[in-house]
């Protein structure tokens, strides 16, 4: 198997889980979802809940809706379904990204998933000129795991993305942890991911007819095994996405690249090493404002949530490189 090209999305290198649990050191994160408020999200069990495995000995175990974190009311299923149905007739008519990741992560949650990233795939490129709509990625995960991920260039050794390009389905984390070809280096990332509350999940290659390719993840804060239904309602959940997604990104304008200036790509730069404002200003010999001025314009022109998620997009349009 060939090296990940470059850029291909840094956004991914967050939809790895870790192999062993550890207390998190991050829950937090600059790109909150705000969950429906209308209802009490509740985790699945009663045939769409999840199992446990005990990694020393092998054996699965029951996880009962005490063991969730945090604590919920289990769904059986024809909950679910009616979920899953208010989820699809929710992003109908949505014509916002943002709007459509809030209520995928709504639905997300009834299964468990506190974290979700998507993004493209793609080939290694400069983005010379306008394009239908920018290299898009969308993920709410602990933004000190992001920042990580970026400092240490796990996009380029991400055994999940490995394992999505040979793979048309579901990929479950533990099956690319134990699997012969994940290396120890990459085991290692596995289980740093776990130390920033990120411990298992599963990722689903996303595929269409115009041969765009994209990855979807969802994550868990605990580690355990998804049971199948689990695992087929939040395929489709991911597919829905992905199609209305292109639907939303159709209906739009040609839109020019954004333009940054190169005050703008040094700092954004620095901050994709992970540099803080006042690091940057040192290096940069200004002010920690005029660094906070610059990032913040190109945020704005970026259309990023947080300064790594700004990052990120600039990795992917070729504005910096590391």
């Amino acid at each position: 198997m060939s090296a990940l090209p470059q850029p291909a999305s840094k956004a991914l290198a967050i939809t790895f889980a870790g192999g062993r649990s550890r207390p998190a050191t991050s829950s937090g994160d600059s790109m909150a979802c705000h969950y429906l408020p209308e209802r009490q999200h509740r985790l699945s069990r009663d045939g769409c809940g999840s199992t446990q495995i005990n990694k020393q000995t092998g054996r699965v175990t029951d996880l009962n809706s005490s063991d969730l974190s945090p604590p919920s009311q289990a769904l059986n299923r024809g909950e679910l379904a009616a979920e899953f149905g208010r989820f699809l007739d929710q992003t109908h008519t949505v014509a916002r990204s943002k709007q459509l990741f809030e209520h995928l992560s709504a639905f997300a949650l009834n299964l468990g998933c506190t974290w979700i990233a998507y993004g493209p795939l793609t080939t290694e490129r400069k983005v010379l000129q306008p394009v239908r709509r920018p290299s898009f990625e969308i993920l709410n995960y602990p933004d000190e795991w992001q920042k990580r991920c970026l400092e240490m260039g796990y996009d380029r050794k991400a055994p999940i993305i490995k394992e999505s390009r040979m793979r048309s389905g579901p990929i479950q984390w533990r099956e690319a942890y134990v699997s012969s070809s994940t290396t120890p280096n990459e085991r290692r990332i596995f289980d740093e991911a776990a130390s920033f509350g990120v411990r298992s999940g599963i990722t689903i290659p996303l595929r269409s007819a115009a041969g765009s390719f994209a990855i979807m993840s969802f994550a868990q804060q605990i580690e355990r095994e998804f049971h199948h239904r689990a695992i087929a309602y939040l395929q489709l959940a991911a597919i829905h996405f992905h199609l209305r997604l292109a639907n939303v990104g159709s209906s739009n304008v040609m839109e020019k690249v954004p333009e940054l200036s190169q005050r703008e790509k040094e700092c954004i730069l620095w901050v994709a090493r992970g540099k803080s404002s006042w690091d940057i200003g040192i290096i940069m010999s200004i002010s920690e404002n005029t660094v906070n001025f610059h990032i913040k314009n190109v945020m704005r022109k970026l259309d990023a949530a947080s300064r790594t998620v700004a990052a990120i997009k600039a990795l992917n349009f070729g504005f910096i490189e590391l």
